[in-house]
């Protein structure tokens, strides 16, 4: 180990001597040091930095940094609200189709011609001693029917993840199955919503972690739907991930999709008079002011 701890006294002279302009008060610096971490601010330092040394472009404000570090807690906050929207419609959907398909079969999920194999190898892993007793609705179903080895999919799914569902949707056989579901989000092919779905958990767990999102990376990349275009044809951002987002919400609830469309310009537009920040949300984030 070649790190130790350092003081904040400490910390606000190394970011002196690296070149940023302290422009607030050195008692509010402290504050925030305190308050957020030298170490997680170094991640919406890090746009304004030089070189290998950590050293910082001239003219970088620790209030810009402050700035971008504020609109990345408010993004979470926004996008995890509309996330959630989508989560509990995607549910809806799967329980519902794909319980008609198999309407005399509530623990469909359960089993092996329906569900791909790997899948089903797994789901003793989840569904077991601790989730039916943690579950309350799960738990008053196994007493009740005590023979049951699980409970039906619209109890169960109540109590899984938006990544669990998904993975269910994921690894259903019947490909028709997929694409009834699909098609109430107006597309015609299930990996397209597979993608998109992946990209919106893969959102919402940095988003619900309190993870940094401004510069989310999404390795696989989103697949562009129907009617949308992405800023430079790049899929790999945050702003291709919230384009996605609004395309699901349009098939879910016009008004919900203006709403997110609306609040997010708010946000953005706070910002537009920030140079630096501005760059920020259009190279790293991807969002353009111009469209």
């Amino acid at each position: 180990m070649t790190k130790k701890a350092t003081s904040v006294d400490e910390q606000i002279a190394k970011l002196r001597d690296r070149g940023m302009d302290l422009d607030l008060e050195e008692n509010k610096i402290k504050e925030i040091l305190l308050d957020i971490g030298y170490y997680r601010l170094g991640f919406y330092w890090h746009p304004f930095e030089k070189d290998s040394d950590h050293n910082f472009f001239e003219g970088t404000k620790i209030s810009d940094v402050i700035e971008l570090y504020y609109l990345d807690v408010d993004l979470r906050y926004l996008l995890i609200k509309y996330i959630n929207r989508l989560e509990l419609n995607f549910r809806t959907n799967l329980i519902y189709w794909t319980s008609r398909y198999y309407n005399d079969n509530p623990i469909w999920y359960s089993d092996s011609t329906v569900m791909d194999a790997e899948y089903l190898k797994d789901i003793k892993s989840h569904y077991n001693k601790n989730f039916i007793r943690k579950n309350i609705q799960i738990n008053r179903h196994h007493i009740k029917y005590p023979d049951d080895k699980f409970a039906p999919c619209w109890k169960t799914f109540e109590y899984y993840t938006f990544g669990s569902i998904v993975k269910v949707y994921e690894n259903i056989l019947d490909q028709g199955v997929r694409k009834e579901i699909c098609l109430q989000y107006n597309l015609k092919k299930p990996h397209i919503l597979q993608n998109l779905l992946d990209t919106l958990v893969f959102v919402r767990n940095g988003c619900a972690h309190s993870g940094v999102i401004f510069d989310l990376h999404i390795d696989e990349g989103v697949k562009e739907p129907p009617g949308v275009k992405f800023n430079k044809d790049y899929g790999h951002n945050l702003d291709a991930a919230i384009k996605a987002l609004l395309y699901l919400l349009t098939n879910i609830s016009t008004n919900r999709k203006l709403d997110l469309e609306t609040k997010l310009a708010k946000l953005f537009n706070k910002y537009e008079d920030n140079k630096v920040v501005k760059e920020v949300i259009e190279k790293k984030l991807g969002y353009s002011y111009d469209a």
